[in-house]
C-alpha cells in the first residue's frame, strides 16, 4: 500500500478542479490511498502528510509565484525541514493561471526547490509536449508543454465548471497516476530495503 497526499490552494475553484483531477488519477491505481487536503485545513492533516509516501503540491500562480496562502503552508513546514522528516518522500506539483504562460514554470520551480530543501525525490510529468505541431490539437495532453509538473490554463472570465479544459484535467490525472505508480514502487523498495537491513542485523547478532 502506498499513500499519496495532495495538498492544494484554490482561489476561485479552478485549481481545485485540477487538484481533484490529480486525485482521480492517483486513486485509480490499485493499492494506493490518495487524500485531498485543502490548504485551509492543512494543520489538521500533519499526520497524513508525515506518513505519506508522496506529497503533491498545487496552487494557482499569482504574480509570478504560488499564492500567499500556499506559501504560508510551505513556511509552516520549517520544523519538519529542520528534522528532515520528509526526506526521501516523493514530491510533485501542479499549477493553474489565466495566462497560457502566466509564469507558471516559476511556481513549479518554487515547489521543486522546496522539495529539494526537504530532501525529497521529484517526480516530473513524463509527457511529451502536445499541441506543438500543425497536426497537434488543444485537446492534446500537456498542451502547455510543461515538464516539471502539470500546468493548466483557465480563462479569467469563466467559472470552474468550464475551465480548466478537459485536456488540462486529463494532464493532471496523468500526473496523479504517475506519482501513485512511482509511490508504489518506492514504498515497495523501501520495505524491501528495511527487510534486508533487519535480516542483516539478525545475522550479525547471531554471529
Amino acid at each position: 500500500m502506498a499513500r499519496v497526499a495532495i495538498v492544494y490552494h484554490s482561489g476561485y475553484g479552478h485549481t481545485k478542479v485540477q487538484a481533484e483531477a490529480v486525485h482521480r488519477g492517483a486513486s485509480r491505481v490499485p493499492h494506493v490511498d490518495a487524500v485531498l487536503i485543502p490548504i485551509e485545513k492543512y494543520e489538521a492533516h500533519w499526520e497524513e502528510l508525515d506518513h505519506a509516501d508522496a506529497i503533491v503540491m498545487g496552487a494557482p500562480t499569482y504574480m509570478a509565484g504560488a499564492s500567499a496562502q500556499f506559501k504560508a503552508f510551505l513556511d509552516a513546514t520549517s520544523s519538519r525541514w529542520a528534522a528532515q522528516r520528509w526526506k526521501d518522500k516523493l514530491a510533485a506539483g501542479f499549477t493553474n493561471s489565466a495566462g497560457y504562460n502566466g509564469d507558471k514554470l516559476n511556481t513549479l520551480q518554487q515547489f521543486n526547490l522546496f522539495a529539494m530543501q526537504h530532501g525529497m525525490i521529484w517526480v516530473g510529468l513524463g509527457l511529451l509536449p502536445g499541441n506543438h505541431t500543425s497536426q497537434g490539437s488543444p485537446e492534446d495532453l500537456n498542451r502547455l508543454a510543461g515538464f516539471l509538473g502539470a500546468m493548466a490554463q483557465s480563462n479569467a472570465d469563466q467559472p470552474a465548471e468550464l475551465v480548466p479544459p478537459a485536456s488540462d484535467r486529463a494532464t493532471a490525472e496523468h500526473l496523479g497516476q504517475r506519482v501513485a505508480e512511482a509511490a508504489l514502487r518506492w514504498a515497495a523498495g523501501v520495505e524491501t530495503q528495511q527487510g534486508a537491513t533487519a535480516a542483516d542485523a539478525t545475522l550479525a547478532v547471531g554471529g
